[in-house]
């Protein structure tokens, strides 16, 4: 049997939600804490990208401005967490696994003889990604462009000629080229894509062997994956697939079991901490290692969030916080493609890339950067959601 591709709300790595424009009446609820959590990592991540590129970072502050206590000084020791902030990106591959996959656990538990329409699946997918990839790039050549022109040059400025451009466009960044321009992030949505063009394969197998199985199998691939590339700087799908997996398997475990049973094991939460507490000290030996902590320590909290924030199901509504983080979650992809080339830019055209001692500036940086997201989202993002969208197959009338 051939049922329609993904619904309208599987998103991107940062988890970009269906348009305002487009009805849910025939989507999963909308999960207001996943489109929380996606605004709240795209946040973080940019963040961290900006005392990167504006910032002395936490070391030379202490040694040069660090034992004044000012208001500066102050604010600057409360931005420490942001040192773990690239934790963001196995929280997206873990609430990608689980976006991508739930429509069709939901099909799977229905009908087991439920099958994947690939083709429509890739096609929904480019439509999604493509589009607002490629005027990423073109707006970060623009962006880069200008910041060559104000030197000295930008430590994070790498080649934006086509060779870079092409090899960031087909999502081969990390095995057939490096970085684009400024552009650094883009190299988790490389993988992502890789994700998207493996899924097929990974819902055969689950067809075949069932998911836990299977979760074991790709376990072990992401080991040998991590000796075989990562030690050699080769960044492919197989070395983080284990992460994008275990969404799955949660959107998987979501629809076999109760709420009942799920609301009865607390202690999720206590060890969702403990790896999360692994992973930044692991961090500091190795992103790759800490990685795969992270993302188990958020597969943990996500289980348990997904039942104690509700699904769109429950009455009191989510609280203002989760709120707020769920509209930035809206346009968190539009922001996690472009900050990087504008707080280069800013960096360039205000300070001549030099690092400030202020923390100040970081803060300014990002009240730039979103106002400019949320606009690259209405005028690209959007029409490639609704393009995704218009492809999903119309269902067939049900025989008499």
């Amino acid at each position: 049997m051939s049922d329609p591709a993904l619904d309208a709300s599987a998103s991107s790595l940062p988890f970009p939600a269906a348009p305002r424009g487009v009805s849910r009446a025939q989507s999963v609820p909308k999960e207001h804490i996943i489109d929380a959590l996606r605004g709240l990592a795209a946040l973080l991540v940019a963040y961290f990208h900006c005392r990167q590129v504006t910032w002395v970072g936490m070391q030379n502050f202490h040694q040069t401005a660090g034992r004044a206590l000012d208001l500066n000084t102050i604010v600057s020791y409360l931005t420490f967490p942001v040192a773990w902030g690239s934790a963001g990106v196995p929280v997206f591959f873990v609430i990608s696994g689980y976006c991508i996959h739930r429509s069709a656990a939901q099909r799977l538990a229905a009908n087991p003889a439920y099958r994947l329409d690939t083709v429509n699946f890739w096609a929904r997918r480019f439509a999604r990604i493509y589009p607002v990839l490629l005027a990423a790039l073109l707006l970060t050549f623009a962006l880069d462009w200008a910041s060559h022109q104000l030197p000295p040059v930008n430590h994070k400025l790498l080649d934006i000629g086509p060779r870079a451009f092409l090899v960031n466009l087909f999502s081969l960044q990390g095995v057939a080229g490096k970085t684009y321009g400024s552009n650094g992030a883009l190299w988790t949505l490389s993988i992502e894509v890789q994700f998207y063009a493996i899924y097929p394969l990974l819902f055969a197998l689950r067809r075949r062997f069932g998911m836990t199985p299977v979760l074991a199998m790709i376990a072990l691939i992401n080991v040998a994956s991590a000796f075989a590339l990562e030690r050699h700087e080769i960044q492919f799908f197989t070395s983080y697939w284990l992460s994008w997996t275990i969404g799955a398997w949660i959107a998987e475990a979501r629809v076999r079991t109760t709420p009942d049973s799920r609301a009865a094991s607390p202690w999720l939460y206590l060890i969702a901490f403990v790896f999360m507490a692994l992973g930044c000290i692991a961090f500091h030996f190795g992103q790759y290692a800490a990685f795969q902590l992270w993302a188990a320590g958020f597969a943990c909290y996500l289980y348990k969030a997904l039942d104690q924030r509700g699904d769109g199901s429950n009455t009191r509504g989510p609280g203002s916080a989760v709120r707020l983080l769920s509209r930035v979650g809206d346009f968190s992809f539009s922001l996690y493609l472009i900050h990087l080339p504008i707080f280069v830019l800013l960096s360039s055209l205000l300070f001549r890339s030099a690092f400030q001692v202020e923390i100040w500036p970081s803060f300014a940086f990002m009240l730039v950067a979103i106002p400019v997201a949320y606009v690259f989202y209405r005028l690209v993002e959007l029409p490639a959601m609704k393009w995704s969208a218009s492809l999903k197959p119309k269902a067939k009338a049900a025989r008499v």
